[in-house]
């Protein structure tokens, strides 16, 4: 066989090697689907073979799960995948006890495999991680996760893991009961051995005749109140925008009453019924398909060497986290500011994430002094001499960055690349300041930096190919996801992102009830509403981007109605989340309200202009994110549409229920799209206008990823 490799020992008991070929980490192929009926005959017709132990032939892991890619080719046609659910029966059923051997990361249809099994040994090891995260890219467990897992801990603990799709580590997952018996590092393999020799039954335990479900059934007291809480929560979080969460509950509750083949058969309708939503399809294709490829770099893998030595400029709290991703990854790092005292300070930063690690048994006192050891603070710009890179992150004024390119380039060598880390000042601008421009890019980093995956690429006007791909080795090489966009003020991200707190901002002045366009927000998915997501970027800043984009563009640029009020806001203090004051009040604890002298500045409409209906705020809130990046788009600004829609979901957190803005677009309909912003447009103004090249698409029935397939074809 391809994917598994069996080994019998002189105690009758066959080790059975999970290795897909050619691959890092094992994943259910088609392959492996494919190929299981023929292991389990094998294993179950040899009399020679008493037991059987699982285990997996990559270092670090056992199962990521579903291959996804293997499933996206499933979606929108009437094939459905391979009848995983079934497969993992017959293991269950095979007549033999069964055990699995865990020492790496198992989650998805690894853990669903896993459960099957009659007994689990894992490494006792926090790295160690197993979970059921299908949900977060719009699926349920389709292999009897939702089944087994309840089973196995019963309602009030296993409605959490299927939820959430939080993994937890090997001690954690021991204390709920979905590991049975934890082992030393490299003791695993034998520890379920010895299980099998001791005597180890070959039937789960819910084929046991009286099995009674740990916490009961969902009628007690306990159940229903989880249920409920459950159903609750739900609601308050996901608005009914995440089929899968829903199509789970349902799973657990109908599924735990009956006997385990009718509850299987219950998931595997709920899965194919969940399988079938846009959302699910949208939501793998961008979450994991996209994200994945991207990550590896995309169009630029392979094209160029990963920097070994960068040096940062500016030790503040973006640069100091840029320089710890840096260090984590092996990177020689250089943390220069204006004195050794600010630097020392920019380096703490690391030596807390390493304490913190520390302390929750993530990373050993070794490994992180290591880490540290990889960061040298500095006042000196002569440190950068042998550099491969550098990263400036100042603060966000041309006049100061310009001084410091040019400090930089006194020391640089004339190989080295370098990076303005912005998120507004356009990088053919910055790159005025440089001798060297062809090495000049953007690099825009999203904070806090050691926990966002995704790193804004910026080419300029006369930066090279060249850099281009040297910048996203990098960003590979930090762990991040890249996505490369041409240089445009705002860029892509930031533009993008502007059009939510604008669109409410414009809501407010029309006098909208402030709750309702919070509410509105939220209801689209957004992680908060368009005030409070001001507040925390910084009511100050929204408003010097402002002043500096009018600045630029003179008379061009048009002042909106809501403008006088962020200044106002400003000017009395209220900065945002930062000041304790804004848009909300933030009294402590964790609290906040809406400030009650709002309506001062922004009155509300009287009667039922304050409160339209909720769809129409829903709408043009996610139209006017959607719309924005299609103008990117066709304006070349971002050229893949896979770039548009991970970097939408991973940068501001575009609903991602929608697969991204583009896939918006395209689960609507590039015609109902373009038919429902000339609505808007002629009630509301230019800012709804479409671009010709998106009207056309709509003409001819084409969405940007049917194009995007006809081009690649």
């Amino acid at each position: 066989m391809e994917n598994f490799r069996i080994e019998l020992d002189a105690d009758g008991i066959a080790v059975v090697t999970f290795d897909v070929p050619g691959r890092s980490m094992n994943t259910l192929t088609n392959s492996v689907i494919a190929e299981f009926p023929a292991l389990l005959a094998k294993l179950r017709d040899d009399d020679a073979i008493k037991g059987v132990v699982f285990r997996s032939g990559k270092v670090g892991s056992f199962c990521a799960g579903a291959d996804l890619g293997d499933l996206l080719e499933h979606a929108g046609t009437r094939m459905m995948p391979p009848p995983v659910s079934a497969q993992l029966r017959e293991l269950e059923l095979l007549g033999k006890p069964v055990a699995i051997a865990l020492e790496g990361l198992t989650l998805g249809g690894g853990l669903e495999l896993a459960m099957a099994c009659h007994y689990r040994v894992a490494a006792n090891s926090p790295k160690v991680v197993f979970g059921l995260p299908e949900v977060t890219i719009g699926l349920l467990p389709g292999g009897g996760g939702t089944q087994r897992l309840a089973r196995l801990v019963g309602v009030e603990k296993a409605l959490p893991l299927l939820l959430e799709g939080k993994p937890v580590p090997a001690p954690r997952a021991a204390e709920l009961g979905i590991v049975d018996e934890l082992a030393a590092e490299g003791e695993v393999l034998a520890a379920a051995k010895r299980w099998i020799i001791g005597g180890g039954s070959a039937t789960a335990r819910w084929d046991v005749k009286g099995y009674k479900i740990p916490g009961g059934t969902p009628y007690t007291p306990a159940n229903m109140q989880a249920f409920m809480m459950a159903a609750a929560m739900l609601r308050k979080t996901t608005y009914g925008n995440f089929p899968a969460a829903e199509n789970i509950l349902k799973c657990v509750f109908e599924g735990i009453q009956l006997p385990i083949e009718m509850g299987l058969a219950i998931e595997t309708r709920y899965f194919i019924k969940t399988f079938a939503t846009p959302q699910a399809r949208a939501m793998i294709r961008s979450l994991f398909v996209s994200r994945q490829a991207l990550a590896k770099g995309g169009q630029w893998a392979g094209k160029a060497e990963a920097p070994k030595k960068v040096g940062v400029i500016g030790a503040g709290m973006m640069g100091a986290g840029i320089a710890y991703v840096q260090a984590a990854r092996k990177i020689e790092t250089v943390l220069l500011d204006v004195d050794q005292a600010a630097a020392e300070k920019g380096k703490g930063y690391s030596r807390q994430l390493v304490e913190k690690a520390a302390k929750r048994g993530r990373m050993t006192e070794s490994a992180g002094n290591d880490l540290l050891d990889r960061i040298t603070p500095s006042a000196d710009y002569a440190q950068l001499r042998d550099v491969d890179l550098v990263v400036e992150a100042v603060f966000e004024d041309f006049e100061l960055k310009h001084k410091v390119i040019r400090q930089v380039e006194e020391q640089l060598p004339a190989t080295a690349l370098f990076g303005s880390n912005t998120s507004t000042l356009p990088i053919s601008s910055l790159a005025e300041a440089s001798a060297q421009a062809d090495n000049f890019i953007g690099i825009h980093f999203f904070s806090p930096v050691d926990r966002m995956d995704l790193v804004e690429i910026i080419r300029g006007t006369k930066t090279s190919e060249d850099a281009v791909a040297r910048a996203v080795a990098y960003a590979v090489a930090i762990g991040k996801t890249p996505i490369v966009v041409n240089d445009s003020r705002g860029f892509y991200t930031s533009r993008c992102f502007g059009t939510y707190i604008y669109e409410g901002l414009e809501m407010l002045v029309e006098g909208i009830t402030p709750a309702l366009i919070e509410n509105a927000g939220r209801m689209t998915s957004m992680p908060r509403g368009p005030l409070e997501i001001s507040d925390d970027v910084a009511n100050d800043l929204l408003l010097r981007v402002i002043d500096q984009t009018k600045a630029a563009l003179g008379d061009a640029y048009e002042i909106r109605p809501f403008v006088p009020v962020i200044r106002s806001l400003v000017e009395a203090g209220r900065l945002g989340r930062k000041s304790g004051a804004g848009f909300y009040e933030y009294p402590g604890d964790g609290r906040k309200q809406l400030w009650s002298g709002l309506s001062d500045l922004a009155p509300v409409a009287k009667g039922e202009a304050a409160l339209p209906d909720v769809e129409w705020l829903k709408t043009r809130l996610l139209h006017r994110q959607a719309l924005e990046a299609a103008r990117c788009f066709h304006e070349g600004v971002i050229e893949d549409p896979r770039a548009a829609d991970v970097g939408a979901i991973m940068g501001w957190g575009f609903a991602a229920w929608t697969g991204g803005p583009l896939s918006y677009i395209d689960g609507l309909g590039t015609a109902r799209f373009v038919a429902e912003c000339d609505e808007l447009a002629a009630k509301l103004g230019p800012r709804f206008a479409v671009p010709d090249a998106l009207r056309a698409m709509a003409a001819q029935g084409d969405g940007y990823y049917q194009k995007r397939s006809k081009a690649a074809a």
